[in-house]
Order: structure tokens, then sequence, then C-alpha cells
């Protein structure tokens, strides 16, 4: 049989991910914002000797290699999305660039708690003056980068079903990746405005201490985001099941008699939004595995669909669901 023979019944496994989406554009965008911002705090640095410019355009150097990578991940996807070597399509690098993400900003909050603890511990003198000019002009670069990765995520593979199936399902439908890069520029901004508090108690109240105690307590919720973008990447990087109530509406769509019956049911994520599915049926009149295809459910975002089916030629075929 010839290679072509088959190609009524093949269908592609890019999910919509050919195409440059919005959040790739604007992580691009912010990109070269931050490495914009980074290159001349760098060079006013060094051109006029403040030690503090020069830090911070390294620490923003730090978050440019995070976005970096985020708009990696868009482009990696996108090129290989037509890639047969992918048994899945490329879907998964979404949640791969957001959980790398993800454990750079657990290690930035490591690193803020760590230097914190070594200012409490060895106080250096601060230059006020420059120190609050350089987190404002931090905070108004990320504020402007906040903003711009403040869009709504557009699924064009996804099923376009306008109302939410249960908690949870949402999240499904949720870019990771740009989630990733914005939780780094939202850290950023959050670590500008805490600096500038502690920045100003410590000019005008004297509570130098402020600067570190800031410093942890950015820290704290950073770690907390970092925390939460892992467990939802890692979860899809494992293939976890897709919320019950999906699994509960294709067992609704197909179980229609007691004659028929799911013995082994897999759901899981394959890209934002795109779901695959392998079926196991059991039936006293089995049909063609098309039929059984075409009863799920087109809202639930299934875009790919194994079945495999069993006749049952005695009564008692009615088994403990996988």
């Amino acid at each position: 049989m010839g290679k072509h023979t088959v190609t009524p019944w093949t269908h592609p496994h890019d999910f919509g991910l050919t195409r440059k989406s919005e959040a790739e554009r604007r992580t691009l965008i912010v990109l070269w914002i931050t490495l914009i911002a980074m290159v001349v705090e760098i060079a006013a640095g060094i051109r006029f000797g403040s030690i503090a410019l020069l830090a911070d355009g390294l620490h923003m150097g730090s978050h440019a290699t995070a976005l970096g990578i985020n708009a990696l991940a868009y482009y990696y996807a996108r090129k290989y999305a037509k890639d047969s070597r992918f048994t899945f399509g490329t879907g998964k690098i979404n949640a791969l660039g957001g959980y790398t993400g993800a454990v750079l900003l657990a290690f930035f909050a490591l690193t803020m708690v760590f230097e914190g603890g070594n200012r409490l511990l060895h106080p250096q003198p601060i230059e006020f003056d420059w120190a609050i000019g350089v987190a404002v002009v931090g905070l108004i670069v990320n504020a402007v980068s906040v903003v711009l990765l403040h869009v709504k995520e557009d699924h064009g593979h996804a099923h376009g079903c306008g109302h939410d199936h249960g908690h949870g399902h949402h999240h499904d439908h949720e870019d990771l990746n740009l989630r990733s890069a914005y939780l780094h520029v939202l850290a950023d901004a959050l670590t500008s405005v805490l600096a500038i508090i502690a920045l100003l108690a410590g000019k005008y109240l004297g509570a130098v201490w402020m600067d570190p105690a800031m410093g942890f307590v950015g820290a704290v919720l950073i770690l907390r985001w970092s925390w939460s973008l892992l467990k939802q990447t890692g979860l899809r990087l494992l293939d976890h099941q897709a919320p019950p109530q999906i699994h509960e509406a294709v067992r609704e769509a197909i179980e229609t008699d007691e004659q028929t019956e799911i013995f082994d049911l897999h759901i899981w994520l394959i890209a934002p939004g795109a779901y695959a599915a392998i079926i196991g049926i059991v039936t006293h009149k089995p049909k063609a595995p098309e039929y059984y295809k075409k009863l799920v459910p087109s809202h639930l975002g299934i875009s790919h669909i194994t079945v495999e089916v069993h006749e049952c030629e005695n009564d008692i075929c009615r088994t403990a669901s996988g």
C-alpha cells in the first residue's frame, strides 16, 4: 500500500501552532525592551561609575535570559509544529518553556534571599538618590512590559467554547510559556516597588534595614508564583489526566445504553486547549471506531482520538472502568 493511500484518514498534529501568536509577538517586544534597558543601564553604570546602575543592568540581563527562553520556546514550537518526529506535535514545548521559566524564577528569588541575608550581616552604605533613580527606571520599564504581556490568550487550535466546564478546566487553555514571561516582568516590577519603598524609608527615616527586609518579602511572593507555575507546567509535562468533568462528558456521550461501556479512558493535554484521548470500548453491538469518535462532543477540545472496540459475547461484560 502506497504512503499516500491513507491520506483521507490522516490529520495534522500542529494544533494551530504554525502561526506566530500575539503572545509570541508581545514576548519578543518585551525581550527587546529589556535588552535595550539592560545595555543602557550597563553603559551608564560604566560611564558614570555607578555600581547601582551596573548591578540593575546585570539584573535585567538575567530576566532577558529568561524572556529569551520563552521566545525560543514559541519559535521552536512554531518551526517544528508539522515535524512528524513529534508524536503529538510541539504543544508540550509551551509547558517546557514555562517550567524552565519557573525554575529560573525560583533561582532569582533564592538569590534575593541570599543577598538580603548578606546585607543584614554586612551592611553597606547606600547611595540613595542613585538607587532610587535606578529603581524608578526599572519600574517604568517593567510596568510597560507587564501591560504588554497582560494579553488575552489566543487559542486558535482550541474548541472555542465560551463556557467553562468546571473548576480547573480553564487552566488547560492557559499559555504557561506566556505566564512564565509575565511573572518574570511582574516579579521585577514588584522588586522595584519594594526597593523604592525601602530606599525612601532608608533615606528619610533612617530605616536602612528596610532594604534587605523588603527583599525577603519580594522573595517569598516570587517563590509562591514560581511554585504555582512549577505545579501547573509539571502536570502538563507528565501527561496529567484531564479534569473529571471532561471524562464524565465522554462517558455520557458514548455509554448511551447498558450494552456499551468504556473500560479504558485516558485524556490528557497535548497543547494549550487541545486534548488527546484513548478510549477502550466493550459492547454487544460493536460499530466502527469512527462512529464512537463522532459521539464525542466537539466543544470538549479533544483534537486527537484513538478508539479501541471489543465485542462482548456473553452477559458478563461490564468491567471496572479504566
